[in-house]
């Protein structure tokens, strides 16, 4: 049987709109959310501009983030949280080829969705979300390469979500941490975040040596483009790069001479296909060494009529932090 529910709903060729939207029951291997929280990420915000790159079921409703509980199980689906249950779920679809999370209700897949850990709220984990989840898998690979007290990392795009919390999460585990921005105004945050420096974007985003002094032990980038070549560059022998992002540009005009004179590695860090075991290390990392109190104090709360506007706000890069939906507000 299916229900309507609240939600913001993106039609090819029309801007999103906060409409009535049909929900149907959960299949087998499904389950059926109440949502109470999402997040609006980068991804979101193409999606909520209609971009066919990210919007790929047409209706749709974006947000790639689901926080909720658990209201009913598709018959037949083995493993599932029991109702009532506080659960998250991060990427697999949601908001791009599935329905997300920007609607009082969700059907969302069984294999990967997950409790949320003790001592976690709804409203905390859904500012975790995707970019702090992004974040535990990065450093998760990074430190396979690179152990506390080696030496800095770096972490470009330090103002961002996945950025600013791979800087809290790498400090409280031991790391030195440079914090790479092109907005001197959050200096200071990014140091109570636990940067013990702050470098500035622009020494990065252009091309440079393809073998460069090595400053960095390793590195989490979200950039992509000539910053990640050069990050690539300065990484010291032994040294990992983690990549999980664009924001500059998807292209890598680089060179192998980092790979085959520095023994420098390249780890790609994917969140929407993480299998089930991966995903509970990384919440497991978060609930272990992300200090609420620094999680709050980069967090903002908009209602579902907002997202549409914060959508553009963060595809102009004028978003700081992490933004919350509370789907009932």
């Amino acid at each position: 049987m299916s229900e309507r529910t609240r939600a913001v709903v993106v039609r090819t060729g029309a801007g999103p709109v906060v409409e009535d939207h049909e929900v149907g029951a959960p299949d087998p291997d499904e389950v059926l959310v109440d949502v109470t929280h999402s997040s609006v990420n980068y991804k979101d915000g193409m999606a909520l501009a209609g971009d066919p790159g990210v919007q790929r079921a047409d209706p749709l409703v974006p947000g790639i983030d689901v926080v909720g509980t658990v209201r009913a199980v598709g018959d037949g689906t083995a493993s599932a949280p029991p109702p009532g249950t506080l659960v998250t779920l991060n990427g697999a679809g949601l908001g791009e080829t599935r329905d997300g999370g920007y609607a009082g209700l969700a059907v969302v897949p069984a294999a990967v969705l997950l409790p949320v850990p003790a001592g976690i709220t709804a409203q905390r984990a859904a500012a975790i979300g995707t970019a702090e989840y992004t974040a535990a898998l990065s450093v998760l690979a990074l430190e396979r390469f690179v152990a506390p007290g080696a030496g800095t990392v770096l972490v470009t795009g330090a103002s961002g979500g996945v950025g600013s919390i791979a800087v809290a999460l790498l400090a409280a585990r031991g790391h030195r941490v440079a914090a790479s921005t092109g907005r001197p105004q959050h200096t200071e945050a990014l140091r109570r975040l636990g940067a013990a420096e702050v470098v500035d974007r622009h020494d990065f985003d252009t091309p440079g040596r393809p073998v460069q002094r090595p400053r960095w032990a390793g590195a989490v980038d979200s950039v992509g483009g000539a910053t990640l070549v050069n990050v690539l560059a300065q990484t010291a022998w032994g040294g990992a790069v983690t990549a999980c992002g664009l924001a500059q540009d998807a292209r890598m005009a680089g060179s192998v001479l980092p790979f085959i004179l520095r023994s420098v590695a390249l780890l790609g860090v994917d969140s929407v296909a993480a299998p089930r075991d991966l995903r509970e290390r990384a919440w497991a990392l978060l609930a272990a060494d992300l200090d609420p109190a620094l999680l709050d104090g980069v967090t903002t709360t908009v209602g579902l009529a907002d997202v549409v506007a914060v959508g553009r706000e963060v595809l102009a890069g004028r978003v700081h932090g992490r933004t919350v939906v509370d789907v009932r507000a």
